[in-house]
């Protein structure tokens, strides 16, 4: 235990008036420290010294260097962190809270993305927990995909040659391995869950759940098989969905202008344009059209008459406008292939040509782009890929492109083919946004192929009405999310890998017909169920597909069908986990909560699935937080030096003195205090910064704790009806600081909870409350009921208060309760609730005559700026009327040195008068006025009152230190009472 006063005044938060000086004994007490005192005044310090009752408490004000991290792992040991969840899960609830986790990727170590996301989540179930309710939160992690796959080969030699079960064995330990890195990170913050029973989506009960909502979806019609473009990512030869893109704003390509000859004129315009060439980037029009020669060549060409002016300033040259024609006019004509003989190019009318760039004429490859494709499908034309699954020209494209890559050297053979022919214009740089694969970080390419699809065409009208049911924060995440299902038209399911869950379909060898029905899926997910998805790639296929189910699908033998090779899309694997994971009938959790990636990926995915299989939502609530940058807003990057470690800046680096061992709940602060909603900085500036605002806050934890030695509260507490008036005040401000808060953690505002916290916190009790009962906590006898007054008060701030940051801050929390002087075995804060303020202190009316009486402190402290304030005694005029009564409530005297008026003008004195005293000098009066307002402004005064500020006339007392004795050697009538209480004189 130590005394206040062998530490410096400021140690404790409030031991300051207005003024900027210190009062009372922890003035005096500083003082004597430094040696400044007279010997005569120290030996009477010394002589009242242990009559003063100053705090006490071994709560430290703060934790330096290693302390902070060493005590958060001793409290979660203590205090049982690891068996809240299966606590709580046991306890009889009213009401059940369930928020599901989102996967994170099994893929990397924990980063502050991680962080920022796990805390959140934390930060809300723990809410839900102390009100009472059953929380039911599984951590789960998302663990096939490309990702994983390419991280686990990357470790291995000669990795091309290793068998699918290989591949699948490394991928599975590699995942493992990060799951149990994160899982320990994750535990070290401070995050409660159902750490012994997680699901991970490489399960064997979860890949058979995940095969019956496939196979659901699949009867109803929403999954169907197809030959179209899809991305298509070379460097991982996989198809890939639009969620898996980021695109490259500086990518170039190679852009070409060409001429196509024509070969049958439309007949509207035989006798215009019959032997002519006619230039095009490709052969899909739309608009209208002009017939130009070239006034150079005296070629003639056909290009949109909005083009003209801009193409030929492009090619050089000049273009006379010979005739006009609508788009429609065009549509019968065809052209020649500028480089295969006898390929015969159709000019077909298409939406998608746009007017802005090129020659409003553009070249079409059905299946090598979507519009194309579409376009392609309308005409019953060809679909012809000539690319292969490593994007090189296959055969098919000639001699001279056959096994040269697309993307590279393949451009090159293409411009040097149309140069031969005679039939390039120009070629030029083209600088343009250009989707890349995610995880390789290389260019994509659109490629038709054989692939599994959702149609969410079919879908989405649905999941949008559903989605405009579920209440979005924030609101405008809404509207993107619904955008982004607008442009939606179908999603890509099938992957070429083998590190995921296979889609349960046999082929017949000679016709390539899918065999996919009931008996087939439910023969494999009992399989999957039992063994997992590694029996589709171990077991021979008798054991997978059935003669009965060969029968029925009108098959003969088993044999004449080969297993598929694609496994599902990720997106597909963690978007089922509502069937997996959400328990009851209903299947439906009350919150997601994810990065705003999410509003296309798992978001989406999961109401795409949910809604195809069962036309509803798997969530009540979306919570959509941004994402994490450096304090200045950049992107976190390793050649920059900004990448924050939240291992790091818990456990601190090699050198402490660049990064100091911060601890748990400075990262949990720094993701309450912050506006998650957009993005999120973090570096060494914010992270000190939350420090500082902790270490804030334990002071003032430290000042309750340490006045409350002595006092228990079921047997010392005072009613509220017989309480100091500012005492009854504070209870006002702390019933509506406990619903404010509440209402803060519903609408998952947690910043808003941080600054509700910080200015209770600094503007009402520590720069006001605990500045003005520091004499009755210090100098009254100690059971006196004017100190249990004040007491009490503290007892219940300090639990509401450390109840409303507890999900914020568990540790600290956890460690304030095992300082309570008068809770030996409490059960610590998780376990025994909410905030819990009564109805009964919310008294409106009783803050006219607080903030009425602070107004008059005000304008007294103003005018001795820079002095002690018992230094001097105060009078207060007041006419008579409805402000003059309340004041006369807090004081009912005409003058008191120890009234509750008095108390909170922190004044030697105070004199209430309703006449200004003769003769007092003009220059000594600050006037000012205050606005009364009742009953929700029924009752409205706008009073005048006076404030004289007079040095005092007595002597100071040597144990209270106010100026209220009759002499500096006898103490003050209310300390000679308080010492005569105490058998001492």
């Amino acid at each position: 235990m130590f005394w206040a006063w062998r530490v410096p005044p400021l140690a404790w938060p409030g031991l300051r008036a207005r003024t900027g000086l210190a009062r009372g004994w922890a003035r005096s007490a500083a003082s004597e420290a430094n040696s400044q005192q007279p010997a005569a005044e120290s030996r009477q310090d010394s002589q009242y010294r242990d009559t003063v009752l100053l705090p006490r408490s071994n709560f430290p004000a703060q934790l330096p260097g290693r302390l902070q991290p060493e005590t958060e792992v001793e409290t979660q040991q203590k205090c049982g962190f690891s068996e809240l969840y299966s606590w709580q899960r046991q306890r009889k609830a009213k009401q059940e809270f369930c928020l599901h986790d989102g996967p994170p990727y099994a893929n990397g170590d924990p980063h502050v993305g991680h962080a920022l996301n796990k805390i959140l989540k934390d930060i809300t179930n723990r809410f839900y927990v102390m009100r009472g309710c059953k929380v039911h939160y599984v951590p789960g992690w998302d663990c096939h995909g490309l990702p994983i796959e390419l991280k686990a080969l990357s470790e291995v030699k000669g990795a091309e040659n290793l068998s699918p079960m290989e591949i699948r064995q490394r991928a599975r330990e590699f995942a493992e391995r990060a799951i149990e890195k994160q899982k320990s990170a994750f535990i070290r913050w401070g995050v409660m869950a159902d750490w012994a029973n997680c699901y991970r989506t490489f399960d064997p009960k979860y890949e058979a759940n995940q095969l019956r909502v496939f196979y659901k979806m699949y009867d109803k019609g929403y999954i169907y098989q197809d030959y179209k473009p899809v991305f298509w990512s070379p460097s991982s030869k996989t198809a890939l969905a639009e969620a898996e893109l980021e695109y490259n704003e500086q990518h170039v390509s190679r852009s070409v202008y060409m001429k196509f000859p024509v070969l049958k004129s439309p007949p509207k315009l035989t006798s215009v344009i019959d032997g002519a060439f006619k230039h095009i980037t490709n052969i899909c029009l739309h608009c209208r059209y002009a017939i130009v020669k070239c006034t150079t060549t005296g070629e003639h060409f056909i290009l949109a008459a909005d083009r003209v002016e801009s193409t030929a300033a492009v090619l050089d040259t000049q273009f006379e406008v010979m005739s006009t024609c609508k788009g429609v006019d065009l549509a019968d004509g065809s052209c020649a292939h500028p480089t295969i003989p006898g390929r015969i190019s159709p000019l077909l009318p298409a939406n998608h040509v746009t007017m802005t760039k090129g020659t409003g004429l553009v070249h079409t490859a059905p299946a090598h782009g979507m519009e194309d494709y579409s376009v392609a499908s309308h005409h019953q034309l060809p679909t012809d890929c000539l690319v292969d699954e490593g994007g090189f020209f296959t055969e098919a494209a000639g001699p001279e492109l056959k096994n040269k890559n697309v993307l590279e050297e393949g451009n090159e053979a293409v411009i040097q083919m149309l140069q031969a022919a005679g039939s390039l214009l120009k070629e030029e740089k083209f600088v343009h946004s250009y989707p890349y694969d995610w995880r390789t970080k290389k260019p994509m390419i659109i490629r038709a192929s054989k692939q599994w699809f959702v149609n969410t065409a079919s879908v989405k009208a649905t999941a949008q009405e559903v989605l405009k049911k579920v209440k979005v924060i924030p609101t405008s995440a809404a509207n993107r999310m619904l955008e982004m299902l607008d442009r939606r038209t179908f999603w890509c399911i099938s992957r070429q890998r083998c590190w995921g869950v296979p889609i349960p379909v046999f082929y017949q060898k000679n016709t390539g017909e899918c065999l996919i029905n009931s008996e087939t899926v439910t023969d494999v997910i009992k399989i999957v169920e039992q063994q997992g998805t590694d029996a589709w790639w171990t077991l021979p296929i008798e054991q997978l597909l059935s003669k009965e189910a060969v029968a029925k699908a009108g098959g003969h033998d088993v044999l004449d069908y080969v297993k598929g090779q694609d496994v599902l899309d990720i997106w597909f694997d963690s978007g089922t986990s509502w069937a997996c994971v959400l328990e009851g009938a209903e299947q439906k959790a009350d919150t997601y909560l994810e990065g705003k990636d999410q509003l296309g990926g798992w978001f989406q995915s999961s109401l795409l699935t949910s809604v195809a299989a069962r036309k509803k939502a798997p969530y009540k609530t979306l919570v959509v937080h941004g994402f994490t940058l450096g304090e200045k807003g950049e992107k976190m990057s390793k050649s920059i030096g900004n990448v924050v470690d939240p291992d790091v800046v818990i456990n601190g680096g090699e050198d402490h003195t660049k990064d100091p061992p911060y601890g748990a709940d400075v990262l949990r602060w720094w993701v309450a205090e912050s506006n998650v909603f957009t993005e999120v900085l973090i570096g060494p500036v914010v992270l000190n910064a939350a420090r500082d605002d902790i270490n804030k806050l334990r002071n003032t934890l430290r000042f309750m704790l340490g006045n409350m030695a002595g006092f228990n509260p079921e047997t010392d507490a005072i009613p509220p009806s017989e309480m100091y008036i500012v005492d009854q005040y504070m209870l006002h401000l702390l019933q509506d600081y406990g619903s404010k808060v509440t209402e803060a953690y519903k609408e998952y505002d947690y910043s808003k909870v941080v600054r509700l916290l910080q200015a209770f916190c600094s503007r009402n009790l520590s720069n006001f409350y605990f500045s003005i009962i520091k004499d009755r906590l210090y100098c009254e006898e100690e059971k006196d009921p004017k100190r249990r007054s004040c007491q009490t008060v503290l007892a219940e701030a300090l639990d509401v208060v450390v109840r409303s940051f507890a999900p914020i801050l568990p540790h600290l929390a956890e460690e304030v309760f095992q300082h309570l002087p008068y809770k030996k075995d409490s059960e610590g804060v998780f376990r025994t609730g909410w905030i819990n303020v009564s109805s009964a202190w919310k008294k409106p009316g009783i803050e006219e005559a607080i903030e009425g009486a602070c107004a008059m402190r005000d304008s007294f402290l103003g005018s001795i700026s820079g002095k002690n304030a018992l230094e001097y005694e105060v009078i207060i005029v007041i006419e008579p009327g409805l402000l003059f009564e309340l004041m006369e409530a807090l004081q009912a005297e005409e003058t008191s040195s120890v009234s509750q008026l008095n108390e909170i003008m922190m004044a030697s004195q105070t004199t209430l008068l309703s006449e200004l005293p003769k003769e007092t000098p003009a220059d000594a009066i600050i006037k000012g006025t205050f606005l009364i307002n009742l009953e929700g402004g029924y009752i409205r005064e706008d009073s005048s009152y006076k404030v004289i500020a007079l040095p005092v006339t007595k002597a100071k007392c040597p144990r209270c230190r106010r100026y209220t004795s009759d002499s500096s050697s006898t103490l003050c009538p209310r300390c000679l009472k308080v010492m005569a209480g105490k058998g001492s004189t």
